[in-house]
């Protein structure tokens, strides 16, 4: 076996205080906002189709009158419900912290 075969370094340090501590800082920061994004993107997503109209998706998503629930401003509401836990739990925690403030 020559020199350095099978036994190439990483650029990426493998120790605490390197890049890797740092990359994954960024990304655990990156993921908390994406989360807290998702709700309100769908709401907004909502509203603008409520608003402007679905157009001919609203006719590919829903048979013609079959369901009130159908259609694309239903289904982006049951999405930000479904993304709302992350903003409960923000304001859950901000209601303990004043709620201790108060004590």
């Amino acid at each position: 076996m020559g020199r350095g075969v099978g036994r190439r370094r990483s650029r990426v340090p493998q120790r605490e205080g390197g890049y890797e501590v740092v990359s994954k800082r960024a990304a655990i920061g990156a993921a908390y906002w994406l989360h807290l994004a998702a709700a309100p993107t769908f709401a907004i997503m909502a509203m603008l189709t409520a608003v402007i109209g679905g157009g001919s998706m609203d006719a590919l998503c829903s048979a013609a009158g079959a369901s009130p629930l159908g259609g694309m401003v239903p289904m982006y509401l049951l999405m930000t419900a479904f993304h709302a836990a992350p903003w409960l739990k923000l304001i859950g925690s901000h209601a303990r912290t004043s709620r201790k403030d108060w004590t």
